[in-house]
């Protein structure tokens, strides 16, 4: 039989075996070109899953576009088992030292975490904010950059947004001999009243200062910074964080003086026989300087602040240059209104029934006061109106209010009582009391006490008891907050 094998050419039936590509990632399969000597011969097959693997090639060939080009074609895989997988990047194994091991291990670059510092700032806030108030005071000490959003308004404005501020009473005490200076915060919440004591350490500007300088120092609030005003120095107080530092003292050595804070500043007067100017305080430039002059020169007074005026109550006017003093007299139920704007003072009418100012606060747009009359305390309230100099007097009024409930037998002759007293909010007016034997006396009944809280609901109009003071807080500086 002759030979076929011979007669066929060469080209038509030899099988070009492409080259293949080695390598992870790419295999180029063989591909057989096709001969048109012999016709195409189309059969059915009967069982098509039997079919013969060059035919399954050859089928899938037939599906691909002639027009496609020839590397195109062998780089898509024609029989799913034939398939390469893309390959996957795994660790290089780095032989470990033959001394100390003869087997591999997977050595993975590192990759510290970020620290918290490559966050920014609104989300380190939301952090901050979730912080409970007794762990805030070691947060500033971590950075620099946390202190600054411990101190940023945006840090208030979001702790009050969720419901983290209450109306509080913050208690700075001012030891008499020794001992350390304390602060003791009062929260009025809802459903009970908590008491947090706290150690407050003085900053280094103010450690060669005496404890008398803040013998009778005054607190005021200005947000969330109390200020203590004292006799030749000042500290601001942070209620939140609880951290101290010094700040510009009054241009006049003051005690026993009347201040308050009225739009945003801090305004101070009396306390002094060598001057009656009235200082004002720049939380922001942390200077003072001298804004008017009082109609009288008081010692022993008290300050407080509402609708923008500063007022000036109780006390005894006095006179003279120096240590001096040319004449004294008593003015105990009388006040005097600064209007902070024109800068223009009034003469309210004195306190009905000859009673002596011992406290006074302001909430919103009215004056409350405490007023003793010997045997027994009164409490009133007065309405100023919106005008000002004259118009204080006109447009305003004393009402007479709930007397402030006290132990039987503690107010009367040969008792001393001191009142200090803060708006909480705009519903409450706290007095803190205290109660001791004046020299030279014999207290017959009930023995002196101190640190008492009264609490005054101002829309109920009735008075309740408070958590009181630890024992150390009779001489203490109180002022109202949020925190």
């Amino acid at each position: 039989m002759p030979n076929h094998s011979h007669n066929q050419s060469p080209n038509l039936n030899r099988t070009q075996n492409l080259t293949q590509i080695h390598g992870p990632t790419l295999t180029v399969r063989p591909w057989t070109r096709r001969s048109t000597h012999h016709p195409r011969v189309q059969h059915r097959d009967p069982d098509p899953l039997r079919r013969a693997p060059e035919a399954t090639v050859m089928a899938a060939d037939s599906c691909h576009s002639r027009s496609m080009s020839w590397f195109v074609k062998s780089c898509i895989p024609a029989d799913p088992d034939r398939h390469i997988s893309v390959p996957v990047p795994v660790p290089v194994p780095i032989s470990a030292p033959a001394a100390a091991s003869s087997t591999t291990s997977l050595c993975f670059p590192a990759q510290p975490p970020p620290p918290i510092s490559a966050l920014p700032d609104d989300l380190i806030l939301e952090c901050l904010v979730r912080v409970p108030r007794v762990s805030l005071p070691p947060i500033p000490a971590v950075c620099r950059r946390f202190a600054d959003l411990l101190a940023s308004h945006a840090f208030l404005q979001l702790r009050r947004a969720r419901g983290q501020l209450q109306p509080s009473l913050l208690a700075v005490s001012v030891p008499d001999h020794g001992g350390a200076f304390a602060q003791a915060l009062l929260q009025f919440r809802p459903e009970q009243q908590q008491l947090q004591v706290a150690a407050l350490p003085l900053p280094l500007a103010l450690l060669h200062c005496g404890r008398s300088v803040f013998a009778h120092a005054r607190a005021v609030a200005l947000g969330r910074d109390i200020f203590l005003v004292g006799r030749g120095a000042t500290l601001r107080v942070d209620a939140l964080t609880g951290a101290a530092r010094a700040c510009a003292p009054t241009l006049f050595p003051r005690k026993k003086f009347a201040a308050a804070a009225v739009g945003g500043r801090i305004y101070v007067a009396g306390g002094s026989a060598r001057t009656a100017a009235v200082e004002e305080y720049d939380p922001v430039a942390d200077a003072w300087r001298v804004v008017s002059e009082a109609p009288r020169r008081r010692y022993g007074c008290a300050g407080a602040g509402a609708g923008g005026v500063f007022y000036v109550a109780g006390g005894v006017a006095v006179s003279g240059d120096g240590a001096r003093a040319l004449g004294a007299h008593v003015c105990a139920g009388s006040v005097d209104a600064l209007h902070v704007a024109s800068g223009t003072w009034a003469r309210p009418r004195a306190l009905p029934g000859g009673g002596c100012v011992v406290g006074a606060c302001g909430v919103g747009d009215h004056l409350y006061v405490v007023a003793s009359h010997a045997v027994e305390l009164s409490f009133w309230r007065w309405h100023g109106g919106a005008g000002r100099g004259s118009d204080l007097r006109a447009g305003g009024g004393w009402v007479a209010l709930e007397a402030p409930p006290m132990p039987r037998g503690s107010v009367g002759l040969g008792m001393a009582v001191r009142v200090t007293m803060a708006g909480i909010g705009r519903e409450t007016v706290t007095a803190v009391m205290s109660a001791a034997a004046v020299r030279g006396h014999n207290a017959a009944g009930a023995g002196p006490f101190e640190g008492m809280v009264l609490a005054y609901d101002i829309a109920g109009g009735k008075w309740s008891r408070a958590p009181d003071l630890p024992p150390g807080f009779r001489r203490a500086a109180c002022a109202g907050v949020e925190c």
